[in-house]
């Protein structure tokens, strides 16, 4: 692991996005259960990922209270 960086929405810690190598591609590690399904994606990079879970924790069955 060469690094990491905490993703949270509104307070809310949903999990790290893993550095895996030096190109920058990010796994994304699930902490929270409304991204669960996202765990262990691989994305080429931080706004990738970060832009992913968005849209993601954006669907209207997800609840980060």
């Amino acid at each position: 692991m060469l690094g990491s960086t905490i993703i949270e929405i509104n307070g809310v810690f949903l999990g790290a996005a893993i550095l895996v190598s030096s190109s920058g591609k990010r796994r994304f590690y699930a902490a929270h259960d409304s991204v669960r399904a996202l765990h262990n994606e691989l994305l080429p990079d931080l706004g990738t990922l970060q832009q992913r879970i968005r849209l993601h924790v954006r669907k209207p069955a997800l609840d980060l209270a």
